[in-house]
């Protein structure tokens, strides 16, 4: 799947799996959803832009990069300490949980969570209107962080991505387009399809494999580099606050 947090130990590890593991298959792969947008989506594309001149500007630090993420990542050990010793104040401690959501750890990774903010980010824009859908952007990718670190809250593993505050945005575009197909590439066998799939089955198995692979990662498991209770907690942030932060003027 495109949305994708990811825990970074280094550039090379995190560039290894494609972003969009969907459905356990790397190969299955959304190429556009079958709603068309009223209003110019401003704010999706404004992140897609700003998350883009972000990565540019980690890719110019070169040596100096595990300094960034040090200092912009999310590195929950870093904060539980800071927190503890005195030495962070809140402020500093909250900083990064808005931050981390801009960092990408590798092309991969940003242009597979950017696919799935344009495909589905536009439509959510639409429905809840530019300046809220900002803001409940925000709030799922704080969500996200949140989750993260209440599940490693001694992880010294710097955590990047927009995939947390994108998951919010799934779980909205779900609430609001229950009914809504996309069309994806899926492969069987020897052969390449191109099919329609509803979306509510399509994010709602997405759901379900965060889950099962956070509850196995934290059972002992590896999680392969993926945040996945970022994921879960960016989505059921989302959930929570769509309708909430829908206008009532085009509330069903």
């Amino acid at each position: 799947m495109g949305a994708e947090r990811r825990t970074i130990r280094d550039r090379t590890e995190s560039a290894r799996a494609p972003p969009w593991h969907f459905l356990s298959s790397p190969s299955v792969f959304p190429l556009r959803d079958s709603n068309p947008s009223d209003r110019f989506p401003f704010v999706t594309l404004g992140l897609i832009g700003l998350c883009t001149l972000v990565y540019l500007y980690e890719v110019s630090l070169g040596q100096n990069l595990r300094a960034f993420f040090a200092s912009f990542a999310l590195v929950p050990g870093q904060i539980s300490y800071g927190l503890q010793s005195g030495e962070m104040g809140l402020p500093a401690a909250v900083q990064p949980f808005l931050t981390s959501m801009f960092l990408h750890g590798g092309w991969l990774h940003l242009i597979g969570n950017m696919w799935f903010l344009w495909i589905f980010g536009d439509n959510v824009e639409d429905m809840l209107g530019s300046a809220r859908y900002l803001v409940f952007y925000l709030l799922a990718g704080l969500g996200a962080g949140l989750a993260h670190y209440f599940i490693e809250p001694t992880s010294a593993i710097p955590t990047v991505g927009a995939s947390g505050a994108i998951a919010g945005v799934l779980a909205g575009y779900l609430i609001l387009f229950p009914r809504a197909r996309v069309t994806t590439v899926v492969p069987l066998g020897f052969f390449i399809r191109v099919m329609e799939i509803p979306a509510m089955v399509l994010i709602g198995i997405w759901f379900l494999i965060q889950i099962v692979s956070g509850l196995l990662t934290t059972a002992g498991g590896s999680a392969g580099g993926v945040a996945w209770w970022a994921h879960v907690g960016g989505f059921v942030v989302g959930a929570l606050l769509v309708k909430i932060f829908q206008p009532r003027r085009v509330m069903a």
